[in-house]
């Protein structure tokens, strides 16, 4: 049995910083400008089995479209955390985001 994930097959949607260390592991990775948040969300959700956002873009989003995306099932829709308050060094922020912890 092959416990491989297809990144491919995942998608973020969130701050650049934080779409940098998920581009890093292999996961589309949307940053969108203020504004431009329901086109990037709408970008993933057409092309992923996974889509996660950050609780920053999910309150960009008109309720009614996120309730719906959440209650699909596919894709996958989860709202992750984000570091508040921000970590003081990037890069360990972007290893708190993608899990790896030193």
């Amino acid at each position: 049995m092959d416990a491989s994930i297809d990144t491919a097959a995942l998608a973020f949607v969130g701050d650049a910083l934080a779409a940098a260390g998920f581009r890093l592991a292999g996961v589309r990775a949307f940053a969108p400008q203020p504004g431009e948040e329901r086109v990037a969300f709408a970008q993933a959700l057409a092309t992923a089995a996974a889509v996660f956002v950050t609780p920053a873009v999910a309150a960009k989003l008109d309720p009614a479209d996120l309730e719906r995306a959440l209650a699909a099932g596919a894709p996958l829709v989860a709202i992750v955390p984000d570091e508040t308050p921000l970590a003081s060094d990037p890069a360990e922020r972007v290893r708190r985001q993608l899990g790896i912890e030193r």
